[in-house]
């Protein structure tokens, strides 16, 4: 996973079941996408995100308002967390 395919990750919309702010969500993920970039241009790991910080997080959830699918961003999630601790070796 590099910082191109965070950016590029897309979020079902929901809007009658609950769901995460999306606001929060794409804030987190440009937190995930600099942190990824930084360490593909200096090869130095991801010092500014762990496994950790990524599994602790929580976002508002929504209801009768569009927000994120759980369900989706929670796996994305899931494999964010494969590929910091991937480059932690």
């Amino acid at each position: 996973m590099r910082a191109a395919d965070v950016r590029g990750t897309r979020f079902e919309p929901v809007t009658f079941r609950e769901g995460y702010d999306m606001a929060a969500v794409d804030a987190f993920l440009a937190r995930i996408e600099a942190a990824f970039a930084a360490d593909e241009q200096s090869g130095a790991g991801v010092p500014d995100l762990t496994p950790e910080d990524v599994v602790a997080v929580r976002f508002t959830p929504t209801r009768f308002r569009q927000g994120y699918s759980q369900d989706g961003v929670d796996d994305f999630l899931d494999q964010v967390v494969g590929e910091l601790r991937r480059r932690a070796r």
